[in-house]
């Protein structure tokens, strides 16, 4: 590249020739490209030259830095403790509660086992409340299994989960569907069978079986005080229906001995499918708590449940009962309803998941409790020392599983 030419330069031209050469002579001023003496330099190249000294440092290192065993065992990823304080930051309270019920907390089997119970109770004083139309007990059941397989398939799709599980998780599932939706059909039918109060008691031996199930198939320990609150919650329970079931029990005989030739009723068949209905759903326990462990994730409980019992519920709506259409204020309590039991049995499920079942199965008495206080304030009625006694049961035995809390192996696990 040639620089710029001087005034001084001559150039010299032969016409015989084809060359031009061409003499050019730099300034003096001007540094020589090999080697450049040393010039005097003003003072604004002076400052130029210490500001490229100052920046130089900093942006010459092209070298990768050396990685040694402390450089290594720092991962680039944020540390645990400070995503969830991050996360805790950008999230609103009440995500915060739902967040430490699920996971963050020793006592979340537990918790999760008493919003559970919670839900259920207030489905059932919406129910009193709302409830304008009869509707038959196995339409109702359909709608809201469909409603709970619609919900839990979104989520798990939303989750980017596999909806089947695993290949070893699958038969546990399936088994967990069957026994789900035999214990609904065969609690349905000892509703319908068999009075109110009879249906109800029969229904809370449930828990009981489920503790004793995992006893044989899960190999959990029943210990003495899981023994002691079980009982305690279920004598809490036959408080609230002493009076009812013996009223019941005269009135049966009496009937037996005016129709005496008559033909023998189906109340004995009745009475044992709600047994045959407890025990099954103890077992469902089983495969729920089986099923949601060794999948790692409680929904997939629930969806295996939804996609076999909505239709079989479908079934025994269109064999079993008339089609009764809901109006629109039924409708949409029918819905409510429905989110709501997709929430309480995924909770069920994780605490199932996270706690011993003798332990956790008595929180389940807390609905019962719950309703009968309800009941007892929606009339405005002076309780009797029966439901007084019931209810104090159920609170003590309660009260004394949340504080015992959850066992050291079940810490350890978790």
């Amino acid at each position: 590249m040639h620089a710029p030419k001087s005034t001084t330069a001559s150039s010299e031209s032969k016409p015989a020739s084809d060359h031009v050469v061409e003499l050019i002579v730099r300034d003096a001023s001007q540094p020589q490209p090999q080697p450049p003496p040393p010039q005097p330099q003003s003072s604004s190249d002076e400052s130029r030259d210490n500001a490229k000294d100052q920046i130089a440092p900093l942006l010459s290192r092209t070298d990768r830095p050396k990685i040694n065993i402390f450089t290594a065992s720092y991962p680039r990823r944020k540390p645990r403790d400070e995503v969830t304080r991050l996360l805790e930051s950008e999230t609103s309270p009440f995500t915060q509660i739902i967040l430490w019920i699920w996971n963050g907390s020793r006592y979340s089997g537990l918790l999760c086992m008493a919003l559970s119970s919670l839900i259920y109770f207030l489905m059932g004083v919406l129910s009193d409340i709302f409830s304008v139309q009869a509707i038959p007990l196995f339409e109702t059941a359909f709608t809201r299994c469909t409603i709970v397989l619609i919900l839990s398939y979104f989520w798990l799709r939303r989750s980017e989960q596999p909806l089947f599980g695993t290949s070893n998780v699958r038969i546990i599932l399936l088994l967990r569907a069957i026994a789900g939706c035999i214990s609904m059909s065969s609690f349905v039918y000892c509703f319908q069978k068999l009075p109110l109060v009879q249906a109800i008691v029969l229904n809370s031996t449930t828990p009981v079986m489920a503790s004793i199930m995992a006893r044989f198939f899960l190999r959990e320990k029943l210990k003495i005080a899981d023994i002691a609150t079980l009982a305690c919650s279920f004598f809490g329970v036959l408080f609230f229906f002493r009076e009812m079931l013996a009223t019941q029990g005269q009135l049966a005989k009496v009937e037996e001995a005016n129709n005496a030739n008559a033909k023998p009723s189906h109340h004995i068949f009745a009475i044992l499918v709600g047994i045959f209905s407890s025990i099954i759903g103890g077992t469902s326990y089983c495969l729920i708590k089986a099923g949601a462990k060794a999948s790692d994730q409680p929904l997939l409980t629930v969806f295996s449940f939804g996609i076999l019992a909505s239709p079989a519920m479908g079934i025994c709506t269109y064999i079993f009962e008339d089609f009764v259409l809901p109006r629109v204020q039924s409708i949409i309590l029918m819905v409510v309803l429905g989110i709501l039991a997709f929430f309480a049995e995924v909770l069920l499920a994780r605490g199932l998941q996270l706690e011993r079942m003798g332990k956790v199965i008595n929180i389940q008495y807390m609905e019962a409790a719950l309703t009968q206080f309800w009941s007892l304030a929606l009339a405005f009625l002076t309780p009797a020392f029966d439901h007084l006694i019931g209810i104090l049961l159920i609170v003590i035995s309660v009260s004394c599983t949340m504080y015992i809390g959850p066992d050291k192996e079940m810490d350890d696990m978790n």
